[in-house]
C-alpha cells in the first residue's frame, strides 16, 4: 500500500470514527431522555401515592372521632340513666356536670367530623384530577418511550454497519499505523489528522516548516505537524 494509499485510508478510518462518535453521542442524549421521562413518571406516581396515603389518614381520623363521637353518646345515655337512681342533691348535679361537658363534647366531635368530611370531599377532587393526570401522562410516557427507543435502535443499526466499516479499513492498514493513528485520536480529542494548506495546519492553524510543507508534495513518507503532532494531509485549494 503505497502512502497516498493509507493517508486516504486513515481519512476514511477518520470519517467513521467521528460520525460513531457523533451517533454514540446522539444515542446518549436519547437514553438519557428516556431517563427523565421514567423519573418524572416515578415523581407523578409516588405523588399520587401520597396523597392516596394522606386521603387514608384523613379517613382514619374521621373515624376515630366518630368512634369518640359515639363513645361520648353512649357515656350520656348511662349517665342520664344513672340519675333516675341517684339519691342525694350532690350527686345529682355532679352527674348533671358530667352530662352537660359530655354534650359539649360530642357538639365539638360533631363540628370536627363535619370539618374532616369537608377536607375529605375536597382532597378526594384534587386526587382524582391529580389520577387524571397521571393517566393521561402514562399514555404519552409510552408514545414518547416508544418513539425514542425506535431512535435508539435506528442508530444502533448505523453504528453496526459503520463497524463494520471500520473493520474493513482497519484490516487494509498496517497495524502500526493503525496504533499510531488510535493512540493521537485519543490524545487529540478524536481528531489524528490534519489537512495541511497553504503552509498552515488546520488542525491547530499553527504555520508549517518550509521544508515539512514542501516534502509532503513527494508523498515519501507519515509527516506530522511539529505543534500538535496530528497526521498531515496534503489539501490544496482547488481554482
Amino acid at each position: 500500500m503505497n502512502l497516498k494509499k493509507k493517508l486516504a485510508a486513515l481519512e476514511q478510518l477518520q470519517d467513521i470514527d467521528q460520525q460513531i462518535t457523533r451517533m454514540k453521542n446522539t444515542q446518549k442524549g436519547l437514553h438519557e431522555e428516556l431517563n427523565d421521562i421514567a423519573q418524572a413518571v416515578d415523581a407523578a406516581r409516588e405523588e399520587v401515592t401520597g396523597m392516596e396515603n394522606r386521603l387514608a389518614q384523613l379517613e382514619k381520623e374521621k373515624a376515630e372521632l366518630e368512634e369518640n363521637h359515639a363513645s361520648e353518646l353512649a357515656n350520656i345515655c348511662r349517665s342520664e340513666t344513672n340519675m333516675k337512681e341517684i339519691k342525694t342533691n350532690k350527686e345529682f348535679q355532679a352527674v348533671g356536670r358530667e352530662i352537660s361537658a359530655a354534650r359539649k363534647q360530642v357538639t365539638e366531635l360533631e363540628e370536627r367530623v363535619l370539618q374532616k368530611i369537608s377536607q375529605i370531599e375536597e382532597f378526594s377532587g384534587q386526587l382524582a384530577v391529580r389520577k387524571a393526570l397521571f393517566e393521561e401522562m402514562l399514555e404519552n410516557h409510552a408514545l414518547r418511550t416508544a418513539e425514542k427507543q425506535a431512535e435508539i435502535d435506528k442508530i444502533q443499526l448505523d453504528l453496526d454497519f459503520d463497524s463494520a466499516r471500520r473493520d474493513i479499513v482497519t484490516d487494509g492498514v498496517p497495524a502500526s499505523l493503525v496504533k499510531r493513528y488510535t493512540s493521537l485520536r485519543d490524545q487529540r480529542r478524536g481528531q489524528a489528522l490534519a489537512i495541511a494548506r497553504d503552509g498552515y495546519c488546520l488542525g491547530c492553524n499553527m504555520h508549517l516548516p518550509p521544508q515539512l510543507y514542501n516534502n509532503l508534495f513527494k508523498y515519501e513518507e507519515l509527516l506530522a505537524c511539529p505543534h500538535c503532532q496530528r497526521i498531515l494531509v496534503l489539501k490544496q485549494q482547488q481554482a
